[in-house]
């Protein structure tokens, strides 16, 4: 027997706005809120969900699980720019230039990835 996917948690200091940046980039949609928590998934179709949890304390060091996107309608230089126009930012986690990826920071810092397009991986 083996398990499926059901979400990524990812603790945070303000969940309505990390989801508002998520559901943007990711074109998910709010699926459930309360006190310290929303929750987002896919507007159709399966895929994980990511739920933003309130902490009180900030984040201190590089993550240790990091999220890989691919553009879906555009080539990578294009999505990266769409990102950073939605309030990602461009961090340096040691990749080096010769990388095929580009390392970007949600707005509270969590780092994730944009690979290149397939046909060039």
């Amino acid at each position: 027997m083996t398990s499926t996917l059901s979400s990524v948690v990812v603790d945070c200091r303000d969940p309505a706005a990390l989801a508002r940046f998520w559901c943007a980039a990711l074109g998910y949609v709010v699926h459930g809120e309360a006190e310290g928590y929303v929750g987002i998934a896919p507007a159709e179709g399966p895929g994980p969900h990511l739920d933003f949890l309130l902490v009180p304390e900030p984040r201190t060091a590089k993550n240790r699980l990091h999220l890989d996107l691919r553009a879906a309608d555009t080539d990578q230089d294009g999505e990266v720019a769409r990102l950073e126009s939605i309030g990602a930012r461009r961090v340096d986690v040691g990749q080096g230039p010769e990388v095929t990826w580009v390392v970007l920071a949600d707005p509270e810092g969590n780092e994730f990835c944009v690979l290149a397009d397939l046909e060039d991986a």
